[in-house]
């Protein structure tokens, strides 16, 4: 029990770490936290595939599965909004 106490403070504080520090990045830092976040979730794809694929139990399955949709959705989100930015700076022809 001690375990799964930890494990959930630990995942508060880290929702509310995170909540804090992204709110207080200005405009002009997004594009390149941007893509950074998408190389992040890169990697958390890797790993939530790697928890689901090995299947211990049917949680860590659970998991690794919503995982790797929450990863897939920001780093696609991540490319359309870096490809709107992007065709911002084009010449018109």
């Amino acid at each position: 029990m001690d375990t799964v106490v930890v494990s959930v403070t630990i995942f508060v504080l880290a929702i509310f770490v995170g909540f804090e520090v992204i709110t207080k990045v200005p405009p002009t830092l997004h594009t390149p936290l941007m893509s950074g976040s998408n190389a992040i979730s890169g990697i958390t794809i890797v790993g939530a595939l790697l928890s689901a694929g090995t299947q211990h139990t049917t949680l860590t399955t659970i998991l690794g599965f919503a995982a790797v949709v929450f990863a897939m959705i920001n780093v696609v989100g991540g490319f359309l909004v870096t490809d709107r930015m992007l065709k911002m700076f084009r010449r018109k022809h």
